[in-house]
């Protein structure tokens, strides 16, 4: 039997996505593993999108649908991606796990595994408390929260400025947005979700 990842992301200008597909492409790497793709509904309005440059930005994740509440249920492992605001989680974020009452009081998200990933404007712009705070939420439904252990060698690099936390992996855009994630975020991406995985198929067995 495969063991069901989704991964559900909210993304203005891309860097989160980019997260995302690295973190796909590390779940792959484990056998007998199927990865499905999601994104939550945008709540900007057109114009607004567009005169921020984000519309432009958007097309090149516009093929991934739409996140459904109920998909949740179905997953063994759910990989969450938000960019910070504020150092918290993305509005668009928040709107759809507001939806999730229903799995709660049916218990249907329990013991599944749950882990998050970010992007923030600058180094100290609130990764951490964006991931940590997300944590709440899981919590509430009963998951077995999983980060990125210090097995992640790209977590000590001294060598460049990077993201990468404990809690999950994350990338810096710069305030314009124009940094794209860089070679060690990607892979520490990577590393989160083949850890996720390989966690969550000990757990299905």
């Amino acid at each position: 039997m495969a063991t069901k990842v989704l991964v559900v992301f909210y993304s203005m200008y891309g860097h989160v996505y980019t997260l995302a597909e690295a973190i796909a492409a590390g779940a792959r790497e484990i056998p007998e593993v199927e990865i499905t793709f999601r994104q939550v509904a945008e709540l900007v309005p057109e114009e607004v999108l567009e005169k921020s440059g984000a519309k432009a930005a958007r097309e090149a994740f516009a093929h991934v649908p739409l996140a459904r509440v109920e998909e949740l249920a179905e997953a063994d492992a759910i990989l969450f991606g938000t960019p910070t605001r504020f150092g918290n989680m993305a509005a668009q974020m928040r709107n759809f796990l507001d939806q999730t009452g229903g799995l709660w009081a049916k218990g249907a998200l329990v013991g599944k595994v749950g882990s998050v990933f970010t992007s923030t404007a600058s180094q100290h712009g609130g990764q951490e408390t964006t991931i940590t705070s997300f944590h709440i939420t899981l919590l509430h439904h009963g998951m077995v929260i999983v980060g990125v252990p210090y097995t992640a060698p790209g977590l000590t690099t001294m060598a460049e400025i990077t993201g990468g936390t404990p809690y999950g992996a994350s990338t810096l855009t710069g305030v314009d947005g124009s940094r794209q994630p860089s070679d060690n975020e990607k892979e520490i991406a990577r590393f989160q979700g083949r850890h996720v995985a390989e966690i969550a198929k000990r757990l299905q067995r």
